[in-house]
């Protein structure tokens, strides 16, 4: 299925994952399990919470920068929403969501 937004991707991907609760926030939409927040999306990009070994990782792939929510975070803004960005984007949901599940 394709969506057109960064946003309508993850959404589809975060409703995938068990125990994922969605919410409105005042720049678009948080994801959380068990009360931690592991990623976001509005419509100037996403950000997600990463293991630190994976945010190293992630931060020298195109189009990612350092998120003021912290050092564990990486701001994802893709200037194309091709296949590669959308890859990423949503493997990084899915790491991100593994390693706040394995805190709860």
């Amino acid at each position: 299925m394709s969506h057109d937004t960064l946003a309508e991707t993850l959404e589809a991907a975060a409703a995938e994952l068990e125990g994922v609760e969605s919410r409105a926030s005042p720049t678009g939409t948080e994801w959380t399990i068990g009360g931690i927040i592991f990623a976001t999306a509005g419509s100037d990009g996403a950000e997600f919470r990463l293991a630190p070994p994976v945010a190293a990782a992630a931060m020298r792939t195109p189009d990612t920068a350092a998120s003021a929510r912290g050092p564990d975070w990486v701001a994802f803004r893709p200037s194309v929403l091709d296949q590669h960005a959308i890859d990423r984007a949503t493997a990084w949901l899915a790491s991100a969501w593994r390693r706040a599940d394995s805190e709860t």
